[in-house]
């Protein structure tokens, strides 16, 4: 199994923060995905997510961010609320490694 920690939605290659909640969850997504790759997983191979939203109110627009980036059945997937500083969202998950499911 692989556990990767609450990922922010900064952009690696200049540290900015996009200030909409959709491209702060696309961000987040898009960094998610790239750790991943390095651990030889994709997206397919999440099996738990977490959720974390400044503004429980915007789950409507980040949920249509992650029905673009996961795929049925889904992942199991726990929304909550939480205080996060100067970002409207973070989502941390844990993936089967592929070698693990043979």
């Amino acid at each position: 199994m692989l556990y990767l920690s609450g990922q922010r939605p900064q952009r690696p290659d200049d540290g900015t923060i996009p200030d909409g909640v959709a491209e702060q969850a696309e961000q987040v997504l898009t960094n998610l995905t790239a750790v991943l790759r390095s651990c030889g997983c994709t997206l397919a191979d999440v099996v738990k997510v977490q959720l974390h939203l400044a503004d429980i109110a915007d789950f409507e627009a980040v949920n249509g961010v992650y029905t673009k980036h996961f795929r049925e059945p889904f992942p199991a997937r726990t929304t909550v609320g939480s205080q996060l500083r100067g970002i409207r969202v973070e989502i941390d998950l844990i993936a089967a490694l592929p070698a693990a499911a043979e």
